[in-house]
């Protein structure tokens, strides 16, 4: 329904910049005309996106949070260029119009690309847009449908074949997230170096190499509006690149609350996975390797990987707003969702289940 499409609203405050500047940039860039206007989507806690509207043109721009200083977890060009290769290919990738590493515009680098209208699913949505237990258990079949789609696209088709560095990417991905973990500390949280240490030494062997999204979850999916259980556009491919794709389902998993969990679990709440007719995370991954054909007998590690790396994102998150460079209210209290990142890693590899 289209009462329910995601719309922008008010830029939050200390996120505005310059629109006269930017408007400039993109009629001459885009050989467009007319006023440029500026909304921002709220949703989300990484890269900032707005919403543009230049004469009768809407398209969607994404920059790096104000105040971030991890380069890599913000890379503009990175997500650009994927989306460049993926959208001839895989029809669920927004098609991008432009990007510039010129910081005199908006004071970072950023890019544009076409807006897809659609639905949304967020844990902050009204209750009269909630899905009927039916719908909903369809929509989190297509979640995993998608997944298992992006992880079968040849990457040689699509030119991503050199794309990242796909020979040891968990050991990677494993002692990168505990350095960035590290850096990012502003309180003890013993569970997360406890899951750090077990991660770095149970590494199973490498799967396979796909293109993994490394952020495939609810609220980075755009639905049809007269068919809900249709995704029509996946989002936010800042952290994609070729690795293994187990370590994608376990960032997927570690974002999969179910009702029954633990409070501490609750707070979590980043994606409407505890709404009725959901599949379980265990659902999820049976249904994962049926469409995949893959083995995933280990999937323990992967989820307690998938939790810890949450954790992380969290606290770099959480530590933006202790030093004082953003000041959105929803920051404030995200140490204890990474206390339950923490718990979620360690409950996983003491039970070895999900």
């Amino acid at each position: 329904m289209s009462e329910f499409e995601d719309r922008p609203k008010k830029i939050r405050p200390g996120e505005e910049f310059d629109t006269e500047t930017l408007g400039a940039y993109l009629r001459d860039q885009l050989d467009l005309t007319g006023e440029l206007s500026v909304e921002q989507f709220p949703g989300g806690f990484s890269n900032l996106t707005y919403m543009l509207r230049l004469g009768e043109r809407e398209m969607v721009l994404r920059r790096p949070p104000f105040g971030a200083n991890i380069k890599s977890a913000h890379d503009m060009s990175r997500e650009y260029t994927i989306l460049s290769k993926l959208n001839p290919v895989y029809d669920k990738a927004p098609k991008p119009l432009l990007y510039t590493d010129d910081e005199s515009i908006l004071g970072a680098e950023f890019y544009v690309m076409e807006r897809v209208r659609g639905v949304i699913l967020r844990p902050t949505m009204p209750k009269k847009m909630h899905p009927d237990p039916t719908t909903m258990r369809q929509v989190s079949e297509s979640l995993v449908d998608a997944l298992a789609e992006l992880h079968a696209i040849d990457l040689e088709a699509a030119g991503l074949a050199d794309f990242g560095r796909p020979e040891g990417y968990i050991g990677r991905q494993i002692s990168g997230w505990t350095r960035r973990w590290q850096k990012s500390m502003t309180d003890d949280v013993l569970a997360m170096d406890e899951a750090a240490a077990w991660l770095a030494d149970n590494q199973p062997a490498e799967t396979g190499a796909t293109l993994i999204h490394n952020d495939f979850k609810y609220d980075n999916f755009v639905l049809d509006s007269a068919d809900w259980r249709n995704i029509i556009a996946v989002l936010d491919w800042e952290m994609a690149t070729v690795g293994d794709p187990l370590m994608d389902l376990g960032t997927s998993l570690s974002y999969w609350v179910e009702a029954t969990d633990p409070a501490i679990i609750q707070l979590l709440n980043l994606s409407p996975t505890t709404l009725p007719g959901n599949l379980t995370r265990r659902e999820v991954v049976d249904r994962y390797a049926e469409k995949s054909g893959r083995n995933v007998d280990n999937v323990a590690f992967y989820y307690a990987y998938g939790a810890f790396k949450l954790g992380v994102i969290v606290q770099q998150i959480y530590q933006r707003w202790k030093l004082g460079h953003t000041k959105d209210p929803r920051f404030a209290g995200l140490l204890e969702a990474v206390k339950a990142c923490g718990l979620i890693a360690t409950q996983a590899i003491e039970k070895g289940t999900i």
